[in-house]
């Protein structure tokens, strides 16, 4: 997995990437939110720059894979390295707004997603969710 300076821009875009990815794949929905909520510009980057975050993470999964397809797309291991990465309450309360809002895009919290949003609660020590609307079952 490639690293990135702590609490730069491409080290916060990579956790909302992550889960954009963590229900095993990206909808055109969780990216049209990213932009239209002006996330790739709050990081500092643009969206072409969150792309090449998106695309580096998935070769990175894939080549982490060593092809086991069948593992999950992300395990706590890699989670809390990744999320070890950014350490300044400001950017981890504009991360996490980001996650929840792409977890909440698509109106169906998928597992992967719920696993990257109670990790980033408990490393972080989250109180609550930014905002999490009542998804139905």
């Amino acid at each position: 997995m490639r690293s990135y300076p702590p609490n730069s821009p491409k080290a916060a875009a990579r956790l909302v990437a992550l889960t954009m990815l963590a229900d095993g794949h990206v909808s055109r929905i969780e990216a049209q939110t990213l932009e239209r909520l002006g996330l790739p510009k709050a990081f500092g980057l643009s969206v072409e720059d969150l792309s090449a975050v998106l695309q580096g993470l998935c070769e990175d999964l894939l080549c982490s894979s060593q092809g086991d397809w069948c593992r999950p797309v992300v395990d706590a291991a890699l989670i809390n390295g990744l999320l070890a990465e950014v350490t300044d309450p400001g950017l981890r309360a504009t991360v996490l707004r980001a996650c929840v809002a792409v977890a909440e895009a698509d109106e169906e919290l998928a597992d992967g997603e719920c696993v990257v949003l109670m990790q980033a609660i408990q490393q972080w020590r989250v109180g609550t969710l930014p905002s999490l609307k009542a998804h139905p079952a």
